[in-house]
């Protein structure tokens, strides 16, 4: 359905209304709605279901929701909020035209369906609120803010008893003379939600900072609590630390102040005059920069501003500007929004920073989840596969709910390009190619098939994988190692804008070729690849893979090892050194497994080579949990102590001045804990069998449990007299072994099992 008269294409938000009755309260009443953009369902006043979760075109998504809890006998009222934000839209969200679509589930339902005997109006009390993004200089794409004129809103337009007689019956879709079936010309291919529907629950206002009445040239402090009545002709700021960074829809209660401008201005740090954050709880001698919403109330009682999509913040700012009434702020508060993780596991050791880690890194994960997986939820809301990769072992060690890891490697798999490729985020209007990613997204789905039994689901992927490592063949130089790689290969912030790349995050070797950090991440991918090829008897394909890993893991060797300074060097002209090389050297073993530990201790202590910054330390880790070397495993969390210091309530993007004060690729270290200190892992694909090989370092003991399909895997380590003791707890139907020191004992599952290692 759309609204008649107006632009399908253009920003509009709209209301939909369709009222029916019954003759009795049903035991189920099951319907299937959807909407582009956007939209909110209320029954009879009370919100039901949001959406759709975001995809593209070819998987435009539905929500089922019985709504027969909020239905009763006799009249009965279904409203809708729909919004198209055109190009003010968000880049996660794609679009084809404004649209809305309720359908029964059953002929018991069909009255119901949408058709012409649905009421609409366009809502002309919304403009959109641009992002003074030159001001914030910055790269945000999570969409612009929304401006409501109170006084052209048709307040209560979602309850029953609303007057909708002077709205225009609606329209549906027609194509080539004849009314267009949703779906079936491929303009909105509709498929079920795959991912719950999300509950929202009310945070309250946190603490206000500041809050100053300028009246009559004149400031004065003023209440920080609510109620708060502004007078007329006066201009207030209220500043208020939401102390722990939240995603929500803002939500605030006026009366009064006819004409009244209310400004809200979010932000996850304020700035100084030298627009650097500092310690995130100081605000003294600051100012807040963010994306905006702004409401101009319209004199009436208890109304109620919320925009159409969620913000995020730690600070809130509300500017105030009032005209000759005065106006009361009865209420501020947010409705949560985010994907329902559930914290299952646990981790706790003999270091007490380790638990604020866990405690903050969960957070931040959790703020990074909602209908796709965000990189970060205030600048981008973007799914990249490379935090992606981080955030799906997140979820499935800490939650266990695989849910949304399936529809990221799905959303990946459907924005492949022709030649092969995926897109480094999806979805996303604004289409970007990152060939690391893409290399990434295959072990996302090699993560996928070592950690769940679902055959059907990996083997569909094979013809992407197999696309995307072609693409690389396809550039593998006469040297042996690859050539020139087109597109943007970011590997990691550590390297900056360049003149010869034109672009930051891309190591030496790539415009040219012979970079030693892609052809072994190249090799890395390919092994993987083989694994699962070779799993699922295609042999020959495996074989090769195998094949091509190893002559480039030779070549790398041979042409890019220094032996003068013991490391491999980032291109063969042996000009240039990282972290990042040697890291991937170690992973895929282009050196002897004897001399990997040295190798990782002199990355680590050569402060002259280039750095990782936090989202490669992840491949670090994970080469440091291939040795057991855990002492140097808790020393690389010190980055993350330095944030928990500066007052941050998630993880950052990178090391301080940092951009984003909440991104998901920072979150690792609670895959890490259990995976590397307590060392559960996957001893054969679908983790049939369990490897546990801790990596205690210079601990005295750990704790922890992780979910697995068949029940909880628990462990607890500590230091006794003469050596370590184990107590461990796998479900029943899982087996497996524990090693400590290359000392190996079996497990069994059912069992609480103690054990002694020297």
């Amino acid at each position: 359905m759309i609204c008649p008269g107006e632009s399908a294409v253009r920003y509009g938000v709209y209301h939909f209304r369709k009222t029916f009755e019954l003759g009795e309260t049903p035991a189920s009443f099951i319907v299937h709605v959807s909407a582009d953009n956007r939209y909110r369902l209320f029954v009879n006043g009370e919100a039901v279901s949001s959406g759709p979760a975001r995809s593209d075109l070819g998987h435009w998504n539905f929500e089922t929701v019985d709504i027969a809890k909020q239905l009763k006998k006799g009249k009965n009222t279904l409203a809708a909020l729909v919004w198209n934000a055109a190009e003010h839209a968000p880049f996660a969200q794609i679009s084809y035209q404004t649209g809305f679509i309720l359908q029964g589930n059953t002929e018991a339902e069909d009255l119901v369906n949408t058709d012409k005997t649905w009421k609409v109006l366009r809502n002309e009390a919304y403009k959109p609120l641009p992002v003074d993004r030159a001001k914030l200089q910055s790269y945000l794409v999570t969409g612009d803010g929304d401006d409501v004129d109170g006084s052209r809103y048709p307040w209560g337009w979602e309850q029953p008893d609303f007057d909708d007689s002077k709205w225009k019956n609606a329209e549906q879709l027609w194509f080539a003379g004849k009314p267009r079936t949703l779906g079936s010309d491929g303009n909105w291919m509709l498929v079920p939600r795959s991912i719950p529907l999300f509950t929202e629950e009310k945070i309250p206002m946190g603490d206000v900072k500041r809050a100053i009445f300028t009246q009559k040239n004149e400031e004065k402090l003023a209440a920080k609590t609510l109620p708060l009545q502004v007078p007329a002709q006066t201009k207030a700021t209220i500043l208020i630390d939401q102390k722990i960074l939240a995603n929500a829809y803002p939500t605030l209660s006026t009366s009064g102040g006819k004409g009244a401008k209310i400004t809200l201005t979010y932000a996850e740090a304020l700035f100084d005059k030298n627009r650097q954050k500092g310690n995130r709880n100081e605000w003294e001698g600051k100012e807040i920069m963010g994306i905006q919403d702004r409401f101009t109330a319209d004199g009436g009682k208890e109304r109620t501003f919320r925009p159409l999509w969620f913000r995020t913040w730690r600070w809130l700012q509300l500017d105030i500007e009032t005209g000759d009434e005065p106006l009361t702020i009865n209420d501020l508060h947010g409705m949560s929004y985010g994907y329902p993780l559930e914290e299952k596991a646990s981790f706790k050791s003999s270091d007490p920073s380790h638990s604020q880690i866990w405690e903050v890194g969960w957070r931040t994960a959790q703020r990074c989840a909602g209908e796709t997986y965000f990189d970060c939820p205030y600048y981008e809301q973007l799914s990249y596969v490379g935090d992606t990769r981080i955030q799906a072992l997140i979820t499935l060690y800490v939650s266990g709910d695989d849910r949304l890891v399936r529809k990221s490697i799905e959303d990946f798999d459907n924005s492949r390009i022709p030649d092969g490729l995926t897109q480094s985020r999806y979805p996303c209007n604004d289409m970007q190619i990152i060939p690391t990613y893409s290399m990434f997204w295959v072990s996302m789905i090699y993560d996928y098939w070592m950690l769940r039994q679902d055959d059907a689901f990996v083997k569909k992927f094979s013809p992407g994988i197999a696309g995307v490592l072609a693409w690389h063949e396809a550039r593998i130089a006469p040297n042996g190692m690859l050539g020139p790689v087109q597109w943007w290969n970011f590997v990691d912030w550590a390297w900056p804008w360049s003149e010869e790349e034109r672009i930051g995050g891309v190591p030496p070797g790539v415009a040219r070729g012979g970079s030693s950090i892609l052809t072994l991440q190249y090799a890395y991918t390919l092994r993987q690849a083989a694994a699962l090829f070779d799993f699922y008897e295609e042999k020959d394909k495996a074989a090769a893979y195998s094949r091509t890993a190893d002559a480039l893991v030779e070549a790398t060797y041979r042409l890019c090892w220094d032996a003068g300074r013991g490391l491999l060097a980032d291109t063969p002209a042996k000009t240039s050194f990282s972290q990042h090389a040697n890291i991937m050297a170690v992973l895929t073993d282009a050196l002897p497994k004897a001399q990997q530990p040295s190798l990782l201790e002199k990355i680590m202590a050569d402060k002259s080579i280039t750095q990782t910054t936090l989202y490669f330390r992840f491949y670090l880790l994970e080469a440091l949990k291939k040795h057991g070397m855990g002492t140097a495993f808790n020393a690389q969390l010190n980055d993350w102590r330095t944030m928990l210091d500066m007052g941050l309530t998630t993880f950052a993007e990178e090391p301080e001045p940092t951009r984003s004060d909440c991104h998901a690729w920072s979150a690792a270290p609670n895959y890490q804990f259990l995976s590397t200190v307590l060392g559960i892992n996957p001893g054969s694909p679908g983790f049939a069998t369990v490897r546990i090989e801790p990596n205690l370092g210079n601990l005295t003991f750990a704790e922890g449990k992780m979910p697995h399909p068949k029940g909880n895997i628990s462990l607890k380590l500590e230091q006794i007299a003469n050596g370590y003791k184990a107590v461990v707890m796998l479900p029943a139907g899982l087996n497996g072994e524990m090693i400590w020191r290359n000392e190996k004992k079996p497990l069994e599952g059912g069992k609480v099992l103690v054990l002694y290692f020297k």
